[in-house]
């Protein structure tokens, strides 16, 4: 078998989203994101996404530029199987995302194509046993109106789902109280929830909602990101102050520091996404210590993989993003799981919407940035409540 990388092909992506998402810091009206395709010289090909926040991706053109320039050398006739286990250390001004912008895309993109060269899905080829992982319903919910947010956790708590996260982290306390009395209003009192601040508060102001909330009769799964992300010190002190809930923190650090969280045991919860070395790599510490391990978002739910293959995951993110369409098949969720495929690698093919209705070589203006629609869950359960009205 012929595993050498032999191509690789880019589509970039623009389109709006079906609600404006976002937390206390940030919102977002508009998916930029690119597809990364490596494909070996036996025809097989591995699937990857990269996504920008806040601003428009490079036009394509320069997208297959640069990565023809910066990266596609290091890889141009390797063996995927080699390359994700490669353990580089930069030095000095080379300490930088030495793969300009593509290193998530990439990651995934040879896991994916590793996976299918052994002919495996990529959870059993990450070691794992479990086919399926819970899943929770994410809003994203910050900048929704109390009735766009009270239908939005009604819809998913009717699809099955038994536990919602929300966000939090309003200047005004009596604003996040309203939001989780809402919530449970909505969805019942014996469904889980976990609230998200996005580092909205300082240690002592965390330590203060959060004992609000308590008082108030809330508990909670999981209070996430309450402070800043390295004040190691500040965390373990909130979790200590707060024995009735778990400390959810990690997400927005690098490996080096994420392995610091871990062994300084700063958080009760270490959150992950999407780039697969990486997350295996603290997984596998994460498991060395007992410490859950939380999958956040990760694009097209790619995570799924990693939730099922490492022994430490309780949950997964689902937030209901309308790019469901970039494939063909998304990963199946029913109940409060979502399912591992049987189908090699991750187990997703890019669509022909992708390339021809969804791509867009050139960034659009607000105006001409044509809207998607919403992600597959929800227009289904629209369609079935139409359908048995």
């Amino acid at each position: 078998m012929n595993t050498a990388l032999k191509h690789f092909r880019l589509t970039r992506f623009q389109f709006g989203r079906d609600r404006v998402i976002g937390d206390c810091q940030v919102r977002f009206d508009t998916f930029h994101g690119f597809a990364l395709e490596l494909t070996d010289a036996e025809g097989r090909t591995g699937l990857g996404f990269g996504h920008s926040m806040w601003e428009a991706v490079a036009p394509q053109a320069e997208l297959e530029a640069r990565f023809a320039r910066a990266v596609w050398p290091d890889l141009d006739g390797r063996t995927p199987g080699a390359l994700i286990h490669r353990i580089e250390r930069p030095r000095g001004g080379n300490q930088r995302d030495a793969t300009v912008g593509f290193g998530e895309a990439l990651q995934i993109a040879l896991w994916d194509l590793a996976a299918k060269q052994a002919g495996l899905p990529m959870a059993d080829f990450m070691g794992g046993t479990r086919r399926r992982a819970p899943v929770y319903a994410s809003g994203l919910d910050y900048h929704l109106s109390d009735a766009e947010f009270s239908s939005f956790f009604a819809r998913a708590a009717e699809l099955g789902f038994r536990a919602f996260k929300i966000k939090v982290g309003n200047p005004d306390p009596a604003w996040d109280l309203h939001r989780i009395e809402l919530l449970r209003d909505v969805v019942g009192p014996e469904a889980g929830v976990m609230i998200d601040a996005n580092e909205g508060w300082s240690a002592k102001e965390a330590a203060a909602r959060l004992s609000m909330f308590h008082k108030a009769g809330h508990d909670f799964i999981w209070v996430e990101d309450p402070i800043l992300r390295n004040d190691f010190e500040g965390l373990r002190a909130l979790s200590a102050a707060c024995p009735w809930t778990q400390i959810n923190s990690g997400e927005y650090l690098d490996v080096s520091n994420r392995a610091r969280l871990l062994m300084t045991r700063s958080t009760d919860i270490i959150n992950v996404h999407g780039r697969v070395t990486e997350v295996m790599h603290t997984g596998w510490l994460a498991a060395e210590l007992g410490i859950p391990v939380a999958l956040g978002n990760t694009t097209l739910e790619i995570g799924v993989h990693a939730a099922c293959a490492l022994p430490e995951v309780p949950w997964m993110e689902y937030s209901f993003q309308n790019y469901d369409m970039l494939v063909e098949t998304p990963f199946h969720i029913e109940d409060g799981f979502i399912h591992v495929p049987d189908r090699p690698g991750l187990g997703l093919t890019l669509s022909d919407a992708a390339r021809t209705t969804w791509s867009q070589p050139d960034p659009l203006t607000a105006e001409d940035t044509p809207k998607a629609p919403p992600c597959n869950l929800l227009a289904n359960n629209t369609a079935k409540a139409l359908a048995t009205a």
